[in-house]
């Protein structure tokens, strides 16, 4: 008998303009980035906030998703929170930035900036 494996689908969906964006940083990232890392911390009013920074080095429970322009790192103990989610980048006349569309999130604050699951 054999046994077929399919391939495990990413753990967070990336829009192209997401993966653009992370192409973007790292074409601008510090010698020793490796990728970038979403995370989130406990951070607002409603308990956890989206977090992108460089990662120089991956974690043993990370979850890596590999882009066209370079890697993006989910950090393993917020992976659960994000299960699901989509990652767009989007900019307008006011701002730029990463919006999520996360199914997990049960509210977010006003402002949009934390939520909680």
């Amino acid at each position: 008998m054999t046994t077929t494996t399919r391939t495990r689908p990413a753990a967070l969906i990336l829009t192209p303009s997401a993966e653009a964006r992370i192409a973007d940083l790292m074409a601008k990232a510090p010698a020793d980035a490796i990728g970038v890392k979403l995370s989130t911390p406990r951070r607002g009013c409603s308990g956890l906030a989206y977090s992108v920074d460089y990662v120089s080095e991956a974690k043993p429970f990370d979850e890596r998703i590999d882009t066209p322009g370079g890697t993006l790192f989910v950090d393993g103990g917020s992976i659960l929170y994000l299960i699901g989610s989509t990652m767009n980048w989007v900019e307008d006349d006011f701002a730029a930035g990463f919006v999520f569309a996360n199914p997990n999130a049960k509210g977010e604050c006003g402002c949009g900036e934390s939520f909680t699951v």
